[in-house]
């Protein structure tokens, strides 16, 4: 979905001392990992910094997962060629219906010692989808 279309959505309206706290660190977008750090610093979950983005039209970018926000291609997430088979067990056993959520997978590359992008690299050459966003970005 969209920014735009996205951000027309009904839905509950963000915590206003985190639409303010966001439109003091960002203008027009904010990066994965600084949304994560200012979650962080609130003491608030990662959906509330995604919710109160949309609130203020803030883009999310620069995802973590290599997924989304990178220009001029959007996504710079490349399929792992093969996919290590340590990796590529692990989805099996947690992603058997084919996806796996954004927080999943970052709880199975710190168990497995790997960078994120790996193991997302790794669901996208085994057709695995990141589902749901923890910024709610997708």
């Amino acid at each position: 979905m969209g920014f735009a279309k996205k951000t027309a959505q009904p839905g509950p309206k963000a915590d206003l001392a985190v639409v303010e706290a966001i439109k003091r660190v960002a203008k027009k977008e904010i990066g994965c990992a600084r949304a994560f750090a200012l979650a962080d610093e609130l003491g608030v979950e990662p959906i509330v910094v995604g919710r109160a983005a949309d609130e203020a039209k803030i883009r999310l970018v620069r995802c973590q997962l290599g997924i989304f926000g990178y220009k001029p291609q959007k996504k710079i997430l490349e399929p792992a060629s093969p996919p290590p088979p340590a990796i590529a067990k692990a989805l099996a056993e947690i992603a058997g219906d084919g996806r796996i959520s954004c927080k999943d997978l970052w709880a199975l590359a710190r168990k497995l010692g790997v960078i994120r992008m790996d193991v997302a690299a790794s669901c996208e050459a085994l057709n695995i989808r990141i589902k749901p966003c923890q910024l709610g970005a997708f």
